[in-house]
C-alpha cells in the first residue's frame, strides 16, 4: 500500500484582503492563518507516516516580501526530512519560474519539477513514478497534460498538474485540458491544483482537486485542507479530505418574516450565527450576513446601512466574542406588500413610492437609469469597480437592489427630517 498527502494552493503568507480597515477584525489571526494551516498539513503527514507529500502548485503567493517566508518553508520541510518523508512540487501561476525571483536552498527531500518540459521522478523502493511540469510563467495557456510522458510499466503512475481543467468558475483558464486528456495518460492518480474547492472530478482513476488549505476571503468558504490518499492493488483508492484550516469563512442568508422588527432581525441573526458556530466548532468564523425577505424591518435596515452593519457586528460580538467576526452585512430585503400591492404611505412620500414602484416594474426604465449612472460608476475607485459586490449598470437585478436601497435611504432621511420639524 502507498500512502501520501496531496495538497495545493497553500499561498504561504498571502496578504490580507482589506480586513485591516475594520475595527475588531481578527487581523493577527488571519496573518498567521496560512502558516498555521500549513503546520497542520505537516502534522498530518507526520501523524500518518506517509511515504511522500505532493504539492500541486501555488505553494507561495508570488515573490516573497522578504526571506522569512522561504526560511519558514525550509524549517517545515526539515521536519519532514527528519521523518524520512519526501516532498514533490510543481509550481503554479502564483509561484512560476518567471515570477519567483528569490529562492533559497531547500533540504534534499524537496523535489521541484522542471518548468521547461514534463519530468518523471521515480521512487524505486515504492515502485512509484511521479510525472509533472512546473509553470514557466504566471499565465500558461497551453495544454500541458498532452505532453506528459507515457506511464511506466510496473509502477504506480501519478500525475501532478496545476490546471483549470476545462474551466472552473472564479479561476483563470490556465493549462486547460479535458478529463479525457488525463484519462488517456493511463495514470493511477491525478493530483491537481489551482481550483480552491475540494472536488473529486473522477473517481476511477481518481482525478482530484484538494482545494486550498486555508480560506483567505469570502469566496473561499467552508472546510479547507488536504487529501490523505491510499493506493493498493486489492482495494479501491482511499481519498480522505482532512481539514487543516484554522479560521473559516461562511455565508449566512437570513430570511426575515413579514412582521420582523429590527430588534427581531438581530435576534434571528444571533440564532443563525449560533447554529453556524456549533457546526464549525472549535474554529472561529468570519461571516458575511445577508438579510432577505419582505419585512417591516426593511425601511430601518436599508435606510441606515452603516448603522445596521455595525449593529449586527455589535450583536455578534456581544453574544460570541472572538468566536465570530462579521465581514460584511448585506440588506436584500424589501417592503412588505399590502393586499397584494406594495405599501404606499399617504402624504408627501406617496409620489416618491409610486415613482419607485414604476421604475422597479419596468426593465426599460431600469436600463435607462443604468445608462445615466454608468459615467458616475466609472469614476469610482478601481478597487470598488472590480469587486464582486460592485454596482453594475447593465444588471437589472443589481439595479433593482440599488433603487430599493436608495429609496429606503431617502425615505428614512425624509422621515427623520419630518420628526425634527
Amino acid at each position: 500500500m502507498i500512502k501520501f498527502i496531496h495538497a495545493a494552493d497553500i499561498h504561504l503568507d498571502s496578504p490580507l484582503h482589506r480586513l485591516e480597515a475594520y475595527e475588531g477584525a481578527p487581523v493577527a489571526d488571519i496573518r498567521q492563518a496560512s502558516r498555521r494551516a500549513f503546520e497542520n498539513l505537516i502534522d498530518l503527514a507526520l501523524d500518518e507516516a506517509v511515504h511522500f507529500v505532493l504539492i500541486s502548485g501555488d505553494l507561495f503567493d508570488g515573490d516573497w516580501k522578504d526571506y522569512h517566508t522561504g526560511l519558514y518553508f525550509v524549517r517545515q520541510m526539515h521536519r519532514l526530512k527528519t521523518a524520512g518523508i519526501a516532498v514533490y512540487i510543481v509550481s503554479g501561476n502564483h509561484d512560476a519560474a518567471g515570477q519567483m525571483t528569490r529562492r533559497l536552498p531547500y533540504p534534499d527531500n524537496v523535489h521541484l519539477f522542471d518548468h521547461r518540459r514534463p519530468q518523471t521522478r521515480r521512487i524505486e523502493d515504492l515502485k512509484v513514478a511521479l510525472h509533472g511540469q512546473s509553470f514557466a510563467r504566471p499565465a500558461v495557456l497551453d495544454n500541458l497534460a498532452r505532453s506528459y510522458p507515457e506511464p511506466l510499466p510496473g509502477y504506480v503512475n501519478i500525475g501532478l498538474l496545476h490546471t483549470s481543467l476545462n474551466g472552473r468558475e472564479g479561476h483563470a483558464s490556465y493549462a486547460p485540458c479535458t478529463l479525457e486528456d488525463l484519462h488517456n495518460r493511463g495514470y493511477h492518480y491525478w493530483a491537481l491544483g489551482h481550483v480552491h474547492q475540494f472536488e473529486i472530478v473522477s473517481p476511477d482513476p481518481p482525478v482530484v482537486f484538494p482545494g486550498c488549505i486555508q480560506g483567505r476571503h469570502i469566496r473561499e468558504t467552508g472546510i479547507k485542507g488536504g487529501i490523505l490518499v491510499t493506493l493498493s492493488e486489492d482495494a479501491p483508492p482511499g481519498i480522505i479530505h482532512h481539514s487543516c484550516d484554522v479560521i473559516r469563512w461562511t455565508r449566512l442568508e437570513i430570511a426575515l418574516p413579514t412582521d420582523a422588527t429590527p430588534q427581531a432581525a438581530l435576534a434571528h441573526c444571533v440564532t443563525a450565527l449560533e447554529t453556524e458556530i456549533r457546526r464549525h466548532d472549535p474554529l472561529p468564523l468570519i461571516a458575511r450576513v445577508t438579510f432577505s425577505g419582505a419585512t417591516a424591518a426593511h425601511a430601518a435596515m436599508a435606510g441606515d446601512l452603516i448603522h445596521w452593519n455595525e449593529a449586527v457586528r455589535s450583536a455578534a460580538m456581544a453574544e460570541f466574542g472572538e468566536q465570530v467576526w462579521i465581514e460584511k452585512v448585506r440588506v436584500a430585503t424589501r417592503p412588505p406588500a399590502q393586499n397584494g400591492k406594495p405599501s404606499i404611505n399617504p402624504g408627501p412620500l406617496q409620489e416618491m413610492e409610486q415613482v419607485v414602484a414604476e421604475i422597479l416594474s419596468d426593465d426599460d426604465l431600469l436600463a435607462t437609469l443604468g445608462d445615466a449612472l454608468a459615467r458616475l460608476f466609472q469614476k469610482l475607485p478601481a478597487e470598488y469597480r472590480q469587486s464582486s459586490e460592485a454596482y453594475t449598470p447593465k444588471d437589472p437585478v443589481r439595479m433593482r437592489q440599488t433603487v430599493e436601497e436608495a429609496h429606503a435611504l431617502l425615505k428614512q432621511s425624509l422621515l427623520k427630517e419630518a420628526h425634527r420639524q
